[in-house]
C-alpha cells in the first residue's frame, strides 16, 4: 500500500493566519492530494469559521495540543501524520521528502531542522542550538515539524494530553523504546512572534529553565504556570 500524508494543524485563535497555512501546503508538490486536518480548540470554532478551502476536514477538541492532536489523528486517513504549527512553513519539497524516508521503513517518524524567521542573529542561532540539541537527543521539538507513522503513533497512545510539552513526552518515549527517527537537514521555518511578544532573552531562558526542571522530574501540570 502506498503511503499518504495528514497533515493536522491544531489551532487556537489562529484566523489570521490559518488560510494562509492551508494555501502554503496546497502550494507544495503532492499538497492538492494532501489530507489536510485543522483541529479547532476554541469553544466557538473561531478558527474553522474563515476556513476557505473546502476540501480540509474540520475537528473540533478541548484546548491544548496534545487533545487537539489526538483528536486529528483520530480523524485522519493518512498512512503517516505531519503534526504542523500554524505559523511553521515547510521547507520546499518537504511533503515528497516524508514520504521518501517513511517508504524506506527504517524510521518510525522525525522532524525537519529549525529555522526561526527574522534577520536577527539571535534567532539564527537558536534555531541552530534547536536542531544540534534535537540530533544529540533525539528529541525534536513540536515546531520541528513532527512525523510519524499512523499505525505507530497508535499503538504508543499518542500525546499524552499535558498542558505542555507533549512533544518531548512523547519524543522521549519513542527513545525509550529504542524506535528510531530522522532529523532531516531541510529546515522549517517558524514564526518568531513568540520572542518578540517575550523578548528574546527572557523567552529563551523561560524555555531552558522549564526543560531543565521537566528533565528533573519536574511535572508538566506545575511547569504550565511558566506560559501563563
Amino acid at each position: 500500500m502506498s503511503s499518504s500524508i495528514s497533515v493536522v494543524i491544531p489551532v487556537y485563535a489562529e484566523a489570521g493566519g490559518v488560510n494562509g497555512a492551508i494555501r502554503r501546503i496546497r502550494a507544495m508538490p503532492g499538497g492538492r492530494n494532501c489530507e489536510i486536518v485543522v483541529v479547532d480548540g476554541h469553544p466557538e470554532g473561531t478558527t474553522h469559521a474563515v476556513i476557505e478551502d473546502p476540501g480540509v476536514v474540520k475537528v473540533r477538541s478541548g484546548k491544548g495540543r496534545g487533545c487537539q492532536m489526538n483528536a486529528g489523528a483520530k480523524a485522519a486517513s493518512g498512512t503517516v501524520l505531519l503534526f504542523l504549527h500554524a505559523d511553521t512553513c515547510l521547507p520546499a519539497g518537504a511533503l515528497s521528502r516524508i514520504l521518501t524516508v517513511m517508504e524506506e521503513g527504517s524510521h518510525v517518524g522525525g522532524a525537519f531542522a529549525l529555522r526561526i524567521d527574522g534577520g536577527k542573529f539571535f534567532f539564527r542561532l537558536i534555531g541552530w542550538l534547536t536542531t544540534l540539541r534535537a540530533r544529540l537527543s533525539r528529541v525534536p521539538y513540536g515546531d520541528q515539524g513532527i512525523f510519524i507513522r499512523r499505525d505507530y503513533f497508535s499503538a504508543v497512545g499518542g500525546y499524552r494530553e499535558i498542558p505542555i510539552l507533549e512533544d518531548v513526552e512523547l519524543m522521549k518515549r519513542i527513545r525509550g523504546r529504542k524506535d528510531r527517527i530522522v532529523l532531516l537537514s531541510e529546515a522549517v521555518l517558524t514564526s518568531s512572534r513568540r520572542w518578540d511578544r517575550e523578548g528574546c532573552l527572557s523567552c529563551t531562558l523561560r524555555n531552558r529553565v522549564v526543560m531543565a526542571l521537566y528533565n528533573l522530574g519536574i511535572e508538566p501540570e506545575r511547569l504550565a504556570r511558566f506560559y501563563a
